[in-house]
């Protein structure tokens, strides 16, 4: 089982944007930055205000469920800090973080079987802020990040807007394959392309929900320090898992060679906008400075108000409560697939938020968007995961926002939109009836995600 471009490309780039004609409304269009070509909204963004209507059920964007964490909780932290410490809450602050939350963090990642110093975790604006910083400090035009195939969307937008390029590795039920990893590392430096971040997030991973076995997680550290990449471990789901635990993070087992990305918003509320880096000495203090000319300093507000939080509530219990939540709405959302889409194939995650779904090969999931948005359901399709036109046929399913009621509405919308484009597909085929989904010979859970 691997997860397959099936554009037949490995890599995009950047670096050299196609020249664009006609007329363009933005008098400052042609004096923007090389870079900015990369900027682009990602599928998943551009769904958010179908999304917000009440009436269309989503499955697309990666919302926690915020509802399952008592507001009384947070406004009694809220109320302690603005009380007890609000000139300081209200104040500018180090570039590195709150030393009391940043010994808290220690204990969070401690889940996880890291052990550090303080010294080394730099709190940012979100975790995904710490990925553009890590992607800042490393990345020149035309350097190459290795990413799993599918891969977070808005880290691949992250790096495009760097001027790098994407190449990606495949996936199993088990995570990346080491020996695809090693046939990439050889093909780019045969090519003479310079390899600098080896990302991936491999626990309950977006968007596939597969996790990274023990044994591979070693491996692939191995490959990593025989070839000189620093692996970039982006880790907002580790804790989130329904029965067992994830494997020990990588970072457990390798300092120098791996900076570390952890983030509240999963455990907590993406409002707060608090995350972190846990990184090597050297590049911390760079880190800092680039923490710091970017944001001055992240918010001390929210900074004290997720220590008193971690201080005064029992957070690990909490994590629990949203475990529970999580894995109700995975099981209805895998019963609803069983129940409504028996013949396609799917990914069972362990943890985290998302499903990842396979449709017949002639069936294209961003065309069918249209028609899907029409029955009220949104997800958001494979194309979006992959930097080179990848995952036509797959769609990611969220199943952290809806809840299980809706989750299954949301499915049977979803049967009904892909039956339809089956229909339509048959009816104009000029070549005759095109086998249908209905008798295709596919497996829930799939042994087979190609």
């Amino acid at each position: 089982m691997e997860f397959r471009s099936t554009s037949g490309c490995t890599s995009v780039s950047s670096h050299n944007p196609p020249q664009q004609s006609g007329n363009n409304l933005d008098p400052w269009y042609y004096n923007y930055a090389e870079r900015t070509a990369g900027l682009a909204a990602s599928e998943v963004r551009a769904l958010f205000a179908v999304a917000s209507r009440p009436e269309v059920v989503s499955l697309a964007g990666g919302m926690p469920a915020v509802s399952a964490l008592p507001q009384e909780l947070v406004i009694d932290s809220m109320n302690r800090v603005m009380r007890e410490q609000g000139p300081v809450a209200l104040q500018y602050g180090s570039g590195q973080g709150v030393p009391k939350l940043r010994e808290q963090i220690l204990d969070v990642m401690a889940m996880e079987g890291i052990r550090a110093s303080a010294d080394d975790v730099v709190v940012t604006t979100g975790s995904q802020h710490a990925l553009e910083l890590v992607t800042k400090l490393f990345i020149d035009p035309g350097d190459v990040v290795l990413a799993e195939g599918p891969s977070y969307v808005t880290a691949m937008v992250i790096f495009r807007s760097f001027q790098a390029e994407t190449h990606h590795v495949l996936m199993d039920e088990h995570g990346m394959i080491p020996e695809s990893l090693r046939e990439n590392i050889a093909r780019l430096k045969a090519a003479g392309k310079k390899i600098k971040l080896l990302y991936t997030i491999p626990s309950f991973q977006n968007p596939a929900g597969v996790t990274l076995s023990w044994e591979r997680r070693l491996e692939i550290l191995e490959i990593a320090r025989e070839n000189d990449i620093l692996v970039l471990e982006d880790n907002p789901y580790g804790l989130l898992h329904f029965d067992a635990p994830p494997p020990p993070a990588m970072r457990s087992v390798e300092q120098d060679g791996v900076i570390y990305l952890g983030t509240f918003s999963k455990t907590l509320a993406p409002g707060f906008r608090v995350g972190w880096a846990l990184a090597p000495h050297a590049v911390r203090e760079k880190l800092i400075l680039a923490n710091e000319a970017a944001v001055l300093s992240p918010s001390s507000f929210s900074q004290l108000v997720v220590s008193e939080y971690l201080d005064s509530i029992d957070w690990r219990a909490q994590v629990d409560r949203f475990r529970g939540v999580y894995r109700e709405r995975k099981e209805a959302m895998i019963s609803a697939l069983t129940e409504y889409l028996p013949n396609l194939s799917w990914t069972n995650p362990d943890g985290g938020f998302y499903v990842w779904l396979t449709l017949p090969p002639y069936l294209d999931s961003k065309q069918m968007l249209p028609r899907a948005v029409k029955e009220l359901v949104a997800y958001t399709p494979g194309t979006a995961f992959f930097s080179d036109g990848g995952g036509r046929n797959n769609i990611r399913l969220s199943f952290c926002y809806p809840t299980p009621e809706a989750i299954k509405v949301g499915i049977r919308r979803l049967q009904s939109v892909i039956n339809g484009e089956l229909d339509l597909l048959e009816t104009f085929s000029a070549t005759g009836p095109l086998e249908t989904v209905r008798d295709r010979n596919y497996s829930a859970p799939p042994p087979n995600l190609d």
